[in-house]
């Protein structure tokens, strides 16, 4: 059960990091201000479709405002790991983590069980 929810948060972790990191800010000489904001219309989408991207929308804002909430080293902490787990490799790192590995992993895991607690509050593990 350990390894699932493990698991199951390293999921939601690469799921906000694509999600927080899917906004784009589109700027440049070509770019006119009356359509800066504007969005792909959905009206070839299903209803399904629409809905399960409001609901994941919402679970997205959710994880993170939880994360945000966080302290500034525990929020460092999981915004690396996301990151590395979304690419797949272990190449991120930040120069606010201590540079020992053992602190590091200390922390990450702190981290990652007050983010757990927090889910589990909210009912969203």
């Amino acid at each position: 059960m350990m390894n699932d929810s493990y698991e199951i948060l390293n999921a939601m972790l690469c799921d906000w990091h694509r999600w927080a990191k899917g906004y784009q800010h589109a700027s440049g000489i070509n770019t006119s201000p009356m359509f800066r904001e504007a969005k792909n219309g959905r009206q070839w989408d299903t209803l399904d479709e629409i809905m399960d991207g409001d609901i994941e929308n919402s679970r997205m804002a959710a994880v993170d405002h939880i994360i945000m909430a966080l302290c500034d080293i525990y929020r460092t902490a999981l915004q690396i790991q996301a990151r590395n787990l979304h690419t797949g490799r272990s190449v991120w790192s930040s120069a606010r983590l201590p540079q020992d590995m053992a602190e590091r992993q200390q922390i990450l895991a702190d981290a990652r069980q007050a983010l757990t607690v927090k889910l589990r509050d909210g009912g969203m593990l």
